[in-house]
């Protein structure tokens, strides 16, 4: 071998030399970096599970107050109905009472709503029909203990439903059963809520 073929041998040999090296820091950085973004992959997979768990967490917690919050409105509005058709029920039955019963009930109506005023009471054409014998001078005799006087009207009121009307000085105090029931309403639902939910 010659002297030039000794130096371009020598030259290739610590080219090849060199590639080599410049390859394995190429290969070591590329590692390094395929390493780094491995890490930095696994640790966004791991941040954005951590999120999706945590919105997945707050997902059910909502859903399930949402749920309960349904439970509740249905329980509350079964209990509504059930109120209702209780003071509906005795609401009927008030009105359905016998002679004897639903007179009694009416007595002490009017001891507590007559005026010490004069004035007309006026009943449906119903209880006109089965009002006891006595019933009218039992009416003047109330109101006189109150220091009022009461003229019972003869002609019945269709729209009265149980119950009776109070007319002074053409004020009427409505004391029907429906305007009873419709100002205490309130009162009776929590009476009735109280005996049979607690």
């Amino acid at each position: 071998m010659t002297g030039l073929e000794k130096m371009k041998s020598q030259i290739l040999n610590e080219a090849e030399l060199s590639a080599k090296k410049i390859l394995d820091e190429a290969k070591q950085d590329a590692e390094k970096v395929m390493q780094t973004a491995k890490e930095n992959a696994e640790a966004e997979c791991g941040r954005i599970s951590k999120k999706s768990e945590a919105e997945l967490e707050a997902v059910k917690e909502r859903a399930a107050s949402s749920r309960d919050l349904q439970k509740r409105k249905a329980i509350l509005q079964a209990k509504q109905e059930v109120i209702a058709k209780i003071l509906d029920d005795v609401y009927e039955a008030l009105l359905v009472l016998d002679d004897k019963s639903y007179f009694e009930f009416i007595r002490k109506m009017l001891k507590k709503f007559v005026l010490p005023q004069e004035g007309s009471i006026c009943f449906s054409s119903n209880d006109l029909k089965r009002m006891p014998e006595n019933f009218e001078s039992e009416i003047m005799d109330i109101a006189a203990k109150k220091g009022g006087k009461l003229t019972l009207l003869k002609e019945g009121n269709n729209n009265i439903r149980g119950g009776f009307v109070l007319l002074y000085g053409g004020i009427e105090e409505n004391c029907t059963f429906k305007a009873m029931f419709d100002s205490k309403k309130g009162e009776l639902s929590d009476k009735v809520h109280v005996l049979l939910f607690s």
